[in-house]
C-alpha cells in the first residue's frame, strides 16, 4: 500500500454507509478506504486514496443507490405491518432492553396513589 494517500472528507447527507463502503473501491481502486469521520462537528466520511477523490457524478450515483437501500428497507418494514403507515418508518424505536425495576416501582407508586384516592377523607 502506498504511504502517500490523499484524504478527503464528505458529509454523510443522503449517503448510506454500506453503499459508500461497497462502491468506493469500484470508483477509486483497491487502495481506497472510507470510514466515518466528524469534521468540525458534522458527521461524514473520511476517504483515503492514492488518487483524486470521488467526482460529483460518482457521489450522485452513491446518493441514488443509498436512496434505493433506504426505500427497500422502508418497504420491508411496511410489509411487516401494512395496517400501520408510519410517517418515519426508518426511525421506529426498537427496544434494546427494559429496566424491570423501573416498571415495578412505577406500578407500585401508582397502586399507592390510587389507594390514597379511595380512602375516605376524615
Amino acid at each position: 500500500m502506498s504511504s502517500a494517500l490523499n484524504r478527503y472528507w464528505i458529509p454523510h447527507h443522503e449517503i448510506h454507509r454500506r453503499v459508500i463502503t461497497q462502491e468506493l473501491q469500484y470508483y477509486l481502486g483497491p487502495e481506497a478506504t472510507v470510514r466515518p469521520y466528524t469534521l468540525e462537528g458534522e458527521d461524514g466520511f473520511l476517504i483515503s486514496t492514492p488518487g483524486a477523490c470521488l467526482t460529483d457524478e460518482q457521489i450522485d450515483d452513491i446518493c441514488h443507490k443509498s436512496k434505493e437501500v433506504w426505500d427497500r428497507k422502508a418497504a420491508a418494514i411496511k410489509q411487516e405491518n401494512p395496517a400501520k403507515a408510519l410517517k418515519r418508518p426508518l426511525h421506529q424505536p426498537i427496544v434494546i432492553s427494559r429496566s424491570s425495576s423501573a416498571t415495578k416501582s412505577r406500578g407500585a407508586h401508582r397502586r399507592h396513589h390510587n389507594l390514597r384516592r379511595r380512602l375516605p377523607k376524615e
